[in-house]
């Protein structure tokens, strides 16, 4: 350990010295080959992990020591001119890749669009189509019913409780697919419904308690659901916990939203780290909050369940 902070000491004192001895060079030459050395210079912070207000402080520090050494007024204005352009450049990666982030987060967003509205296609034809067919089979079964003996006819209407069942389930994955509710009403009674549907078909346990209420932007509706139906999916099919609390709560323009089960948890790095966990959708879940700027914390180990907290700005 303290070799490790030794080494990020030496590290550190080692880019400071080198980006003030570039700034001094450009302050007196000026020239075209010191603003590339100020973009590498950038370049290597960011890929050591330093802040923008880090790399700012750096040059302020450096910008102080320059004007004190400096003599009149005209040189001090030049120190200040050439310290912003060094600064400027450096600081271009950054800038580089905050644009190619929000390009990635538009694109994600997008594509979640589109999903939804596949989604939205695929559950009104499961709920409709599928509808139809049944009643036509019904009208079918009907006609060879009525020329049956009796026995015949029981069985018949033993098919007819079968398709009964059919057109329930077809219902009930139609609406966790896409849910009316979830446009209707908002995303709290569309979890609700979606978790009485889980309760009832994988006997677990939900509890929903919510300090907010009112209607979100659609966009963040739909997330917040998606990400708390992969939850409770997780929570049923992986993790075999028989409860699950869900809660919901808003703190000034954040809000909150934790599922927390009682499951056999799992080692997050581990998971992470194998693509063969992927049915997990920890990922899909991460690229879902970050296309509307929430983030997703995932605290869980073997043994002892899994707790998701969600955060999302609401404003």
């Amino acid at each position: 350990m303290r070799v490790a902070a030794s080494i990020g000491k030496e590290s550190q004192r080692s880019f400071e010295d080198a980006y003030r001895s570039a700034l001094r060079t450009y302050v007196v030459r000026s020239g075209e080959e010191e603003l590339i050395h100020a973009y590498e210079l950038g370049r290597q912070g960011m890929e050591s992990g330093k802040s923008l207000l880090e790399i700012a402080s750096l040059n302020q520090v450096i910008l102080l020591d320059l004007l004190n050494e400096a003599q009149g007024t005209e040189s001090r204005m030049e120190i200040l001119r050439a310290s912003a352009c060094f600064l400027g450049e450096s600081l271009s990666p950054y800038e580089m890749a905050r644009r190619g982030f929000q390009d990635a987060v538009e694109a994600l967003r997008q594509l979640n669009e589109t999903l939804e509205e596949e989604i939205r296609r695929i559950a009104h034809s499961v709920h409709d189509e599928s509808g139809q067919l049944l009643v036509a089979v019904r009208l079918a079964l009907a006609d060879v019913e009525r020329g049956l003996p009796k026995p015949q006819q029981e069985q018949c209407k033993q098919i007819e409780q079968l398709l009964d069942q059919v057109e329930e389930q077809l219902r009930r994955y139609s609406h966790e697919l896409r849910p009316t509710i979830l446009d209707d009403l908002g995303w709290i009674p569309a979890i609700r419904f979606l978790a009485d549907s889980v309760t009832k078909r994988c006997n677990l346990r939900i509890q929903i308690r919510t300090r907010f209420s009112g209607r979100l932007p659609g966009a963040i509706e739909i997330a917040l659901y998606r990400v708390v139906q992969e939850a409770l999916a997780n929570a049923a099919k992986h993790s075999k916990a028989s409860q699950v609390s869900i809660q919901v709560r808003r703190a000034g323009r954040v809000l909150s939203c934790s599922v927390e089960d009682d499951g056999s948890g799992f080692d997050l790095r581990a998971v992470q780290s194998d693509r063969r966990h992927s049915g997990l959708g920890l990922i899909g879940m991460q690229e879902r909050l970050s296309a509307i700027g929430g983030t997703l914390s995932i605290d869980s180990a073997p043994g002892r369940g899994t707790k998701l907290l969600i955060r999302v700005p609401v404003q």
